[in-house]
C-alpha cells in the first residue's frame, strides 16, 4: 500500500506513525514552518519533525490549488492519502490524485462539529460524548461520508489538550484497523445527515473571554475547552487575568452579582456566576507567571466583593 500523508500539528503525529507502520508513505505534506517563541524563529511543525526522523520525504507547499501540485501527487501513484489537521481545504484534483482518494481523520462524531475546532467546541458546548471519524473526503468542510467511527465519553474536567491527546490515539487506532480494508474496497461509507450538522469554526482569542453571567458549569466548560489556546480570561481593575484551571463549587443560587469574588483563600478564588459558584485554582496576571490560587492571592490581596469581568475593553492578547 502506497500512501500520501497530509498533517501539521502534534495531533496528527500518532496517525502518521500508524500509517507508516502499514504502508509505504511516498510523501508527507504539511504546512510551512512558522515563526514561534519569544524570538519568533521559524519552527517546523511536529509532523515535519517526526516525518524527517522516520526518513520520509516532506513537502510544504504554499499553494495546494496550483495544477502542478495535483499533477505531482498523481505521479506518486499512491493508493490513498490520509489527511488529519492539515489546515487547508483540498481541491478536487488533489482529492482525486490517489487511486482510492483521500480519507480524513476527524476528531468528532460527524456530522456534529464540522470544522477546524471540533475538540474545543465539543467541550465548550458541554458535550458528554465525542469521538473520531474516518471519512471519505469531498470538496466540502467535513461533509463526506463516514467510513467508520469510534466514540468516547468526555470527562467533566477534561481540557481540550487532554481530550486531544486521547482522540489522536483513537484516530491512529482507526487507521491501524481499517485503512487497509478501505484501500481494498471492503468498506462502504455512510452519508452524513446534513440537517444534523453543527459547525466548529477555528477559535479566536475573544472566544476565551469569560461571561460570568453564564452558569458555573458553562464557565467551567469554556475554561477547559479553550485550554491551552486561546486560553480563558477575565478582567479585573483594568488588567487581564488568564484563568487556567477551575472547578464547579455549587449550582445553588448565591446572593452576589455574577463575577463577584465570594471567597478568597489558598483553597481557591470562588466567584459567583449566573447560576452557582466557580473556584479558580490556577490563574495568571498579565505579564506574570501562572500561579496556584494561594500563591496568587499572597501577591495580589484579592478579597470578597471584588468584581471580575467588568472591564470589557481589556485585550486578551496582553497576557503572555
Amino acid at each position: 500500500m502506497r500512501a500520501i500523508f497530509f498533517g501539521t500539528p502534534a495531533l496528527a503525529v500518532p496517525s502518521l506513525e500508524a500509517v507508516h507502520a502499514q504502508a509505504e508513505i511516498v510523501r508527507v505534506i504539511c504546512q510551512p514552518d512558522r515563526p514561534a517563541g519569544r524570538g519568533m524563529r521559524l519552527r517546523p511543525p511536529p509532523v515535519k519533525e517526526r516525518a524527517l526522523a522516520l526518513g520520509l520525504e516532506v513537502e510544504q507547499p504554499t499553494k495546494v490549488r496550483a495544477p502542478a501540485f495535483a499533477e505531482s501527487l498523481r505521479a506518486l501513484e499512491a493508493d490513498v492519502a490520509v489527511v488529519i489537521a492539515y489546515g487547508r481545504i483540498l481541491p478536487r484534483p488533489v482529492l482525486d490524485a490517489p487511486r482510492r482518494g483521500c480519507v480524513n481523520v476527524h476528531a468528532s462524531l460527524l456530522p456534529r462539529w464540522r470544522g477546524a475546532g471540533p475538540i474545543q467546541w465539543s467541550i465548550i458546548d458541554g458535550d458528554r460524548e465525542t469521538g473520531v471519524c474516518l471519512m471519505q473526503m469531498d470538496e466540502g468542510m467535513d461533509t463526506g461520508p463516514v467510513i467508520v467511527s469510534a466514540s468516547t465519553p468526555i470527562d467533566p474536567d477534561e481540557t481540550a489538550a487532554e481530550l486531544g491527546d486521547r482522540l489522536a490515539a483513537m484516530g491512529a487506532r482507526l487507521l491501524t484497523t481499517h485503512l487497509g480494508a478501505w484501500v481494498e474496497g471492503a468498506l462502504e461509507p455512510t452519508p452524513q445527515d446534513d440537517a444534523a450538522a453543527t459547525r466548529a469554526p477555528m477559535l479566536t482569542k475573544e472566544d476565551g473571554r469569560i461571561d460570568w453571567s453564564q452558569p458555573a458549569r458553562r464557565v467551567h466548560d469554556r475554561v477547559r475547552g479553550t485550554s491551552p489556546w486561546p486560553g480563558a480570561f477575565t478582567e479585573v481593575e483594568g488588567r487581564v487575568v488568564k484563568v487556567h484551571r477551575t472547578r464547579v463549587v455549587s449550582s445553588e443560587p448565591v446572593d452576589a452579582a455574577p463575577g463577584t469574588v465570594v471567597e478568597a483563600s489558598p483553597a481557591g478564588v470562588v466567584v459567583a456566576t449566573g447560576e452557582g459558584t466557580l473556584a479558580i485554582d490556577v490563574l495568571q496576571l498579565q505579564g506574570k507567571r501562572r500561579l496556584a490560587a494561594g500563591d496568587f492571592l499572597a501577591g495580589q490581596g484579592w478579597a470578597p466583593g471584588l468584581r471580575l469581568g467588568v472591564d470589557a475593553g481589556a485585550s486578551a492578547g496582553e497576557t503572555t
